[in-house]
């Protein structure tokens, strides 16, 4: 069968190079258009979300430093009655040049309403009405009624008597606030004033003189009308609002709502958002209830953003607060339609755009795929001609870099073969690299794996030295019980004895000689003395064997294999316990003192028997440490044990040996390293605590020591095990 035969087989059932070559670069082009549509959307979105955010966050800050320069306008007036009433330069028990005193800063436009009371029930009020005109009320007696009303002149003075009202300020709500506070502290429920239909709010302080006692209570009043105009002046992008509520849900002020309250009665009803006749605003509660239950759960700044007539709306509510009882919540909220228009104007232009690229692709891409496709067919023509035995054909190279590549391999076969010797003699030298790292990998195991096998002798030695213990302490505890179980009826049986002995004494007052000699040969005063000392000693030493034997059971810990809750505190004195014998006085040595410093520690889960082993280990450490060094001064072991926060807790023994040598302190915890002479240790000891520590309890061990200071090793493990 000839080439051509061949290819004209494989032509009836194969996909034309053309179209191979077109589809996938249209299909490319289509889904390069859908998903740049797709991001310039979604880009867009996520654009204005930014944007709006940053604009909201800054609006924000912006309003909520603003309202609080205002509320402090309320609390300079404060100060300057507070410095003037503690100086005592105006008297409590005359009131007038108060009056003219508040006459002059209402002037001043801060505020429009200031009032003082005493504990004595006088008071004094000056008011700035709607028309501009001063009303004083002054009360200089605490008998009731005591309170005059007269109309003022610009310059305070006092043109008009008005009548007489009953007033008692200890029973104002405002008086009371300050007294239970004893600092200032804003009144934040709105009202209404007496001369003015504008709601307001009052700051209200107590007022000491030098000797701390109490001349009164003053309070400042300040007007929301302040808020609102600031609001409305506030731009919040193009058609955004912005609002302030309390932690209860009712509204304060709003950028565009001049009046969001009723008065019923002369009183003041505040609205809810949810009921408030704007969208927005009743948009936005219904948001802030739908992600919290209560807004006293608003800490800090959030983001939310609901849906109005199918458009998102942006929200961010953040709180307003000061240190004199200012609890509000301040709310801001954006359209993403003030941005979006721009945006999507934007985006139709980007995809109209990928469209006519999309075309001019489809075009470019016929026009390269025939150009393609004539190429490789002259490359067809020429291998035909080489199949039927015209070795004399040579291709052409081609304007196509991969077809060049191509015909260039027809005229320089040998260069190939050459490269795939070369080729071969890198892969003979990766598979030695592979192979050498293999074997340094294999070595590597083979040291952990002799750790691991070091490491399981040492627990088997350990888990068969506690069975050991265990059985020995159980063991000695049955008889030491019995002894000492008994002991309390000897000594008692002795007492009756010698109690009736003594009655024997006093009543038989004649002996015969026989029992006469037997005393003196007895010494029966001497028995009768050191008879109970003796039993003593002996309860004393069956006490001693039973501590000795419950702290071996502790250290045994036969249940090691398991995580426990113990004490800790417990652990460390049964390893104490057990090497008592070795802390006592020896011709060489001085007497090594142990210093607790313990903490009052929680139960600590962990492997108990594990964990001994760890103490026993440092402590065994320790005194070898101590006994290498020869002088005289105090040798001391300390322990100190504390929680170092809610999940962990940290063990610290130390001792003023001449300490690990700089040169070997990286080395402390490696396997089979010790410094012992030989037949004392195999150097397993740390390196199985810092195992121990580290993965079976999940913790830290570490040391800091130097030369000539000592040791301090240091274990933290957390208080539960995951």
């Amino acid at each position: 069968m000839s080439l051509k035969t061949i290819i004209d087989n494989f032509n009836i059932k194969a996909i034309p190079l053309r179209l191979i070559l077109l589809l996938p670069f249209i299909l490319q082009i289509s889904v390069a258009v859908v998903i740049t549509g797709y991001v310039s959307i979604r880009n867009a979105h996520k654009a204005v979300s930014n944007v709006v955010i940053r604009l909201s966050e800054e609006t924000t800050d912006r309003i909520n430093h603003q309202i609080i320069v205002l509320l402090d306008e309320s609390s300079v007036v404060n100060q300057i009655i507070t410095t003037v009433m503690g100086e005592e330069l105006i008297k409590t028990r005359n009131l007038q040049p108060l009056e003219h005193a508040y006459s002059r800063l209402l002037t001043q436009d801060t505020v429009n309403f200031l009032q003082f009371g005493t504990p004595q029930g006088t008071s004094v009020l000056v008011e700035r009405k709607e028309n501009g005109l001063l009303e004083a009320r002054t009360g200089e007696k605490s008998d009731l009624p005591n309170r005059r009303i007269y109309n003022l002149d610009s310059q305070g003075r006092r043109i008009e008597f008005v009548g007489i009202q009953k007033f008692d300020p200890r029973t104002q709500h405002w008086y009371q606030v300050a007294i239970k506070s004893g600092k200032p502290v804003w009144n934040s429920k709105p009202f209404i004033g007496t001369g003015t239909l504008t709601p307001i709010i009052c700051l209200s302080e107590p007022i000491y003189n030098k000797a701390e006692r109490l001349l009164g209570i003053h309070t400042a009043n300040f007007p929301l009308s302040k808020i609102y105009h600031f609001l409305r002046n506030v731009k919040v992008g193009r058609t955004g609002q912005a609002f302030v509520i309390n932690r209860s849900g009712y509204l304060i002020v709003s950028s565009v709502i001049e009046k969001p309250y009723m008065i019923k009665g002369g009183d003041l009803k505040l609205i809810s958002v949810l009921a408030i006749d704007n969208p927005v605003i009743r948009g936005a509660g219904i948001t802030l209830y739908h992600h919290f239950s209560h807004l006293n759960q608003i800490s800090h700044d959030q983001h939310f953003y609901f849906l109005l007539d199918g458009k998102r709306q942006f929200v961010q509510v953040s709180p307003l607060q000061d240190q004199r009882g200012i609890d509000w919540l301040s709310v801001v909220v954006i359209p993403e339609s003030d941005f979006m228009n721009e945006i999507q104007a934007n985006t139709n232009n980007t995809i109209l755009v990928c469209l006519e690229a999309l075309l001019i692709a489809t075009l470019l891409g016929l026009y390269t795929s025939k150009w393609i496709t004539q190429s490789i067919w002259r490359l067809i023509q020429v291998s035909e001609a080489v199949a039927r035995g015209s070795l004399d054909q040579t291709v052409e190279p081609f304007r196509i870099r991969e077809l060049g590549v191509l015909s260039s391999s027809f005229n320089f076969m040998i260069q190939q073969m050459h490269e795939s010797f070369t080729a071969l003699e890198e892969n003979r030298e990766q598979l030695e690299q592979r192979v050498e790292e293999r074997t340094n990998e294999l070595t590597q195991a083979l040291q952990e794996l002799q750790s691991a096998q070091v490491q399981i002798i040492q627990a088997e030695k350990m888990s068969s030295l506690g069975q050991l213990v265990a059985g020995v302490a159980h063991e000695i505890n049955n008889p030491v019980t019995f002894i000492f179980g008994n002991i309390t009826y000897v000594e008692e049986y002795t007492q009756i004895l010698l109690e009736l002995l003594e009655i024997y004494q006093r009543e038989c007052t004649l002996t015969t000689p026989v029992i006469q000699k037997k005393i003196s040969a007895v010494d029966l005063e001497f028995l009768k003395e050191d008879l109970p000392n003796l039993l003593s000693s002996m309860k004393y030493g069956s006490r001693r064997i039973q501590k000795i034997v419950k702290s071996l059971r502790t250290f045994s810990r036969l249940d090691e294999a398991e995580l426990k809750v113990v004490d800790i505190h417990e652990g460390i004195e049964s390893s104490l316990l057990i090497l008592q014998h070795r802390l006592h006085p020896r011709p060489e040595l001085p007497e090594t003192q142990i210093i607790r410093h313990y903490s009052n520690l929680p139960l600590v889960e962990c492997y108990s028997g594990q964990l001994n082993q760890v103490f026993m280990n440092i402590l065994t450490n320790a005194i070898d440490a101590i006994g290498y060094d020869r002088t005289n001064h105090p040798k001391w072991i300390k322990i100190y044990t504390k929680v170092i926060n809610l999940n962990w807790v940290k063990i610290e023994i130390a001792d003023n040996g001449p300490g690990i040598a700089e040169e070997i302190q990286s080395r402390v915890f490696d396997p089979f390293f010790t410094t012992k002479p030989v037949g004392q240790g195999i150097g397993m000891g740390m390196a199985i605590s810092y195992q121990i520590i580290t993965q079976q309890h999940n913790g830290k061990l570490n040391f800091i020591s130097a030369p000539g200071e000592g040791t301090k090793f240091i274990i933290e493990i957390p208080l539960r095990q995951l």
